[in-house]
């Protein structure tokens, strides 16, 4: 599954303000009713019930909040890039600046899994995650979310310079 899937250029927050990790949901919430067409309440709602199980902040400053609605058709993403990081309550008990909203259908399963390990993936790079936070330009933050699937970029980006982007 790649990210270009579930995430939209419209779906780029490129630097969010937030001063909590509920302001940070609660604006995510309302990207996410735009993207969706489900009401906003409703999928706040949703995250917060999924907070209280477990901070969805996996460490270094990723946090990777998701939740299941019934009325979803699809699967959808939503990334943020914060201006400031919050505390998130994660694991590593850092701060998190990086963030990646996934809802999925109720019935969506095995798709919902793949989608969370495939965003944990692209996020968990090291030289991904500092592009993004470089970024301010949704374009270019999309386009480093949905670039193709790591296997392949391994093997060109280890043949690369330091300096090269590809």
């Amino acid at each position: 599954m790649e990210l270009n899937d579930l995430l939209s250029l419209e779906g780029v927050v490129p630097a969010l303000k937030a001063q909590s990790k509920k302001q940070v949901l609660q604006e995510l919430a309302a990207k996410a009713a735009t993207q969706t067409g489900l009401p906003e309440r409703e999928i706040f709602e949703t995250l917060l019930h999924r907070e209280r199980l477990g901070s969805t902040g996996v460490g270094d400053g990723i946090a990777i909040p998701h939740g299941k609605l019934v009325p979803l058709k699809k699967i959808v993403g939503v990334f943020a890039r914060l201006e400031r990081p919050v505390e998130f309550d994660a694991l590593d008990e850092q701060p998190v600046d990086l963030v990646f909203l996934l809802l999925a259908p109720e019935g969506a399963g095995a798709d919902h899994l793949k989608a969370l390990a495939r965003i944990a993936r692209v996020l968990r790079q090291g030289e991904t995650a500092d592009k993004l936070r470089a970024s301010r330009d949704p374009a270019a933050l999309y386009a480093l979310l949905t670039q193709p699937s790591a296997t392949a970029e391994e093997g060109a980006g280890a043949a690369r310079k330091p300096g090269e982007t590809g």
